[in-house]
């Protein structure tokens, strides 16, 4: 098939995306947002035109620090250093009263300990999913060993991790991004998601490895037939999965639109792994340990 005979090319691809999304993170890192650093949230709105609105910044409303991004048409989403009552009253006041939409405390104890849940939930996820693979493919030994798959498998999901991490590293630097706990929830679905596509490709090669017991084809046939037996099943599956994502962003309320978007990123770049970058490498893997049929 088309993407087994040509992996160097997508290997590249999948290369320079790493390496993108690798510069960005060590040039401009991830942005914390108070769900990890502690801080408050103020998300206002104003009845008025927009053209009414007070002219808002960090030195006005004396928050040194705080980060102030424009929402719709006629309000502001404020993070800044934990508010007390009286401080969250006095900021309102100095608003002009606006219409509070959400207001959000997070002591730093809390963030730290939700940082600490956040990594603990992506390793135990990573771990579940290496001894599932393990224990699904242990049969499987001709003409790649079962562990390869797993092996496989986890280079897929750093790689769609990599890039949603990399492009909120960038969006944090161009837009000021944050990411919080649902930045997080996203990625967990993402290792999900991802897993899922790759798991049915290497099903098929599974099927197709025990229906040709007497190797009378070449690996690399095999794998693309899988391929091609699953790709547009996938790939159907992806696009309905992203068409919800992208009304969720869209038409969803302004809490959740990093949260779609990091798994618009995600799921799009694990469709891509599967297809085109764990398959290919069960091909690769097999060469390198010298096989050649």
């Amino acid at each position: 098939m088309f993407i087994v005979r040509n992996r160097a090319v997508f290997y590249s691809i999948s290369g320079i995306l790493c390496v993108a999304a690798l510069v960005a993170l060590f040039a401009w890192g991830l942005k914390p947002g108070i769900d990890f650093t502690g801080g408050s949230i103020v998300e206002v709105a104003y009845d008025n035109a927009s053209s009414t609105r007070p002219v808002v910044t960090a030195e006005s409303l004396g928050l040194e620090g705080a980060s102030i991004r424009e929402t719709g048409s006629n309000g502001f989403i404020i993070r800044a250093k934990e508010l007390t009552p009286e401080e969250h009253n006095t900021l309102l006041a100095e608003l002009g009263n606006p219409v509070e939409k959400r207001f959000d405390s997070v002591g730093p104890i809390l963030g730290k300990e939700a940082l600490q849940k956040s990594w603990m939930s992506i390793g135990l996820v990573l771990l579940a999913i290496v001894l599932f693979i393990t224990f699904v493919f242990r049969r499987v030994s001709r003409p790649v060993s079962s562990w390869k798959y797993g092996l496989i498998a986890i280079v897929g999901l750093a790689h769609n991790i990599l890039i949603a991490a990399g492009a909120f590293a960038l969006f944090g630097h161009l837009f000021g991004f944050e990411i919080d706990t649902l930045f997080v929830t996203a990625l967990l679905v993402i290792l999900g998601f991802s897993i899922h596509d790759t798991i049915v490709v290497f099903d098929r090669v599974r099927e197709n490895l025990r229906d040709d017991s007497k190797g009378r084809k070449a690996f690399d046939e095999l794998v693309g037939e899988s391929v091609r037996a699953t790709f547009v099943r996938s790939v159907n599956t992806s696009l309905t999965t992203l068409l919800a994502i992208v009304v969720l962003y869209l038409v969803g309320p302004e809490a959740t639109k990093h949260f779609s978007l990091a798994l618009a990123i995600g799921i799009a770049a694990g469709t891509y792994s599967s297809i085109f970058l764990c398959s290919p490498l069960l091909v690769s893997a097999f060469k390198w340990q010298g096989g050649n049929k």
